[in-house]
């Protein structure tokens, strides 16, 4: 909070803070000296230092090193503790409660309690001047109490009163414990990302001077080519520019089988070659690749709340003043109706003690951390911690066709052209249209002129029309390329092609000068895992339909191949979005899977949208949830991990309730001592 506010208060400098992962990341814009902004932060009480992976190695030793350091004390703890705790198990074998003499056990607990015990009074403090109140409070003031009454009556001389050195010096060890297990809770859940980080190489062959040469990965350029052998693993993203092999690009997918790779295709750093050697032209370097990306995303993720949180910020909000409210009330209570001040004092610890460390600030952070973090392992990245929860709730999810349910790669089937037009008059205008689309559709068109040796002319006042098709000018004159709405809203009389188009194909009519061609006809394939993703979405109570703005046909003939009886074709983008509102307006939690410019709109109106990993990136910036594996297996891996990441929610939040439920009353009725209530 601290950080925040201060940072905050500056121009150009921007902070987000992942309270899981304990760190914060400082954004700068141009023009803002890096020194000036480290000073800022300085004066917070924070160190700060360059991300690169130098830093990151530095600090996971530092991390390391403190770890080792936080055992050290919690055994040294132990050591003195037991001698003080050891009658509470002794008395069988003749050892009572003043075995050791006062002076002794002083001794003992003292450094226990300011040396084991000085992460709760640093905490505290921090807390009490940030205007807050957190568990450490509670520890400290309940410690204190026990060992502040036993000092004071050692040194007066007030044998007939007990002491409680063994109570204060057994909760700081226990919590202490406590801490180190939340600790580990927490580099666990992080493991994802620190895999990931170990992926990439720290030095690569990159040419120089005609020679390639390797160097460290920090000192590649974009546009310098790099050499990669079989067996390694790319340091950069780029486009192969020279020979064949097989990428394993399980890291950024979680797909194990390898790809085939050849000239002009894109690869990614962190992916392993795994046959011929390979020269890449790099696009993208060090924290401008896809696996810096997916890091990025994953951080922020895990640093975010999500919404199921909400309740247990409220009852943390509120939780620390009730404690100390009840301890109060139980010593006041306590002294005046035994009238034993000792008794009255250590029931009050007790309930200070029970309440702490509280689960509560744990239960959800440590099980998003875990989820979002072996969602980036199986390739699912989580925008934010609402996306991971909203995910599991869906009851209905809308998806494409082209590219979703099927692989979206087309090819030509047929060319139906009109009376007195020739098939090569026909393909080719379509191909100069469609050089300016993006579209699987228009890739198909363009291929199949280019493989019949057709020259593709050039076009002029070239626009795309999301949902319908193509058009612009061709040797000055107007033509169109789509459906056939498209044909019939500029006015221009569909006549019957000599041959039909195949019904399960997509066809694609074109015209030019006011003059029906005909139309070309192109099939897409299923992808293999399609069905099988979902009888999985079934399976998990899903129910699936399509919105293509493909024709009727088309649609129907994938939607009866799938069993998919609610399915809608000839969709715009806007009428896609409009179905996902009409879901909605029924009371069920709506999700969409697309991968294109059509897809935006309907993403943006799901409750949780989903981005095929190889589509655009205006679907990619619009997804909650971007899967970079192209098939809906991913989508049913997506909510199934969001339920199981719910349920472990719920889980700690019930166990994180139910002992201080059980507990505080037991504590307050002096059923509980404070040892026990600490462990």
């Amino acid at each position: 909070a601290r950080i925040e506010s201060v940072v905050n208060k500056h121009d150009g400098m921007e902070i987000s803070v992942n309270l899981a992962s304990e760190t914060a990341r400082l954004s700068l814009q141009p023009g803002i000296l890096l020194d000036d902004a480290l000073s800022i932060v300085h004066k917070t009480g924070y160190g700060a230092s360059v991300l690169d992976e130098q830093n990151r190695n530095e600090a996971r030793a530092q991390q390391a090193k403190l770890t080792h350091r936080e055992w050290l004390v919690f055994w040294g703890a132990v050591i003195l503790t037991l001698p003080l705790v050891l009658p509470m198990f002794g008395t069988p074998f003749g050892i009572h409660h003043e075995w050791l003499p006062r002076w002794l056990q002083f001794l003992l607990a003292t450094p226990v309690q300011f040396i084991a015990g000085w992460r709760f009074y640093r905490g505290a403090y921090n807390a009490l001047r940030g205007g807050g109140a957190n568990m450490d409070v509670l520890v400290a003031l309940g410690t204190s109490m026990a060992w502040g009454l036993s000092s004071l009556v050692t040194f007066m001389g007030l044998a007939e009163q007990p002491v409680y050195f063994e109570a204060g010096a057994a909760v700081i060890t226990l919590v202490r414990l406590g801490k180190l297990l939340e600790a580990r809770a927490k580099r666990k859940t992080l493991d994802a990302i620190e895999q990931l980080l170990t992926l990439t190489p720290q030095t690569a062959w990159v040419e120089r001077n005609g020679v390639f040469t390797e160097i460290p990965i920090r000192e590649i350029h974009a546009g310098d080519l790099v050499r990669v052998r079989p067996g390694e693993r790319l340091p950069v993203d780029g486009n192969v520019e020279s020979g064949e092999s097989e990428i394993e690009e399980a890291a950024l997918t979680g797909e194990s089988l390898p790809t085939p790779k050849r000239m002009g295709d894109k690869v990614y750093a962190a992916t392993q070659n795994t046959l011929g050697t390979l020269v890449i032209r790099a696009t993208g370097v060090g924290e401008h690749t896809r696996i810096a990306e997916i890091i990025r995303l994953t951080e922020a993720a895990q640093g975010s709340k999500a919404p199921i949180q909400k309740l247990a910020d409220q009852v943390s909000g509120i939780f620390v003043p009730a404690v100390i409210g009840i301890a109060l009330l139980t010593l006041l209570a306590t002294g005046l109706v035994l009238g034993d001040w000792s008794e009255a004092m250590i029931r009050a610890v007790s309930v200070l003690v029970i309440a702490c460390p509280c689960a509560l600030g744990l239960a959800t952070p440590v099980a998003i951390m875990a989820g979002t973090g072996r969602g980036a392992q199986m390739g699912i990245l989580f925008r934010n911690a609402e996306a991971l929860e909203t995910a599991g709730r869906l009851d209905v999810l809308a998806v494409d066709k082209t590219g979703t349910l099927t692989t979206g790669e087309f090819s030509l089937v047929a060319i139906c052209p009109a009376t007195g037009v020739d098939e090569a008059q026909l393909l080719q205008t379509a191909a100069t249209l469609e050089q300016g689309s993006e579209h699987p559709l228009a890739k198909a068109i363009v291929l199949a002129a280019t493989m019949r040796g057709l020259a593709v002319e050039p076009v002029q006042e070239f626009s795309a029309l999301p949902g319908k098709g193509v058009q612009g000018l061709v040797h000055g004159e107007m033509a169109h390329a789509g459906t056939d709405k498209l044909i019939s809203e500029a006015g221009i009389l569909l006549s019957p092609p000599l041959s039909p188009v195949p019904v399960a194909a997509t066809p694609i009519h074109v015209a030019h000068s006011g003059k029906y061609l005909g139309a070309i006809a192109l099939a897409d394939t299923l992808r293999t895992n399609t069905p099988q993703a979902l009888q999985s979405l079934r399976a998990m109570g899903v129910e699936v339909v399509m919105l293509t703005g493909d024709q009727e046909q088309a649609a129907k003939a994938v939607a009866d191949e799938l069993g998919l009886g609610d399915f809608h074709f000839r969709m715009s983008p806007l009428s896609k979005a409009e179905a996902i509102a009409r879901l909605q307006s029924t009371g069920r939690k709506v999700g969409m899977a697309g991968d294109g410019i059509n897809d935006a709109p309907a993403l943006a109106q799901s409750d949780t949208s989903f981005a095929m990993g190889m589509g655009t990136d205006i679907a990619k910036e619009t997804a909650d949830i971007t899967l970079a594996r192209h098939d809906l297996v991913g989508l049913a891996e997506a909510i199934a991990l969001s339920r199981l990441t719910l349920k472990k929610i719920r889980q700690n939040l019930f166990f994180a309730f139910i002992y201080n439920v059980l507990g505080i009353p037991l504590a307050a009725l002096g059923l509980l001592s404070p040892v026990f209530a600490g462990a």
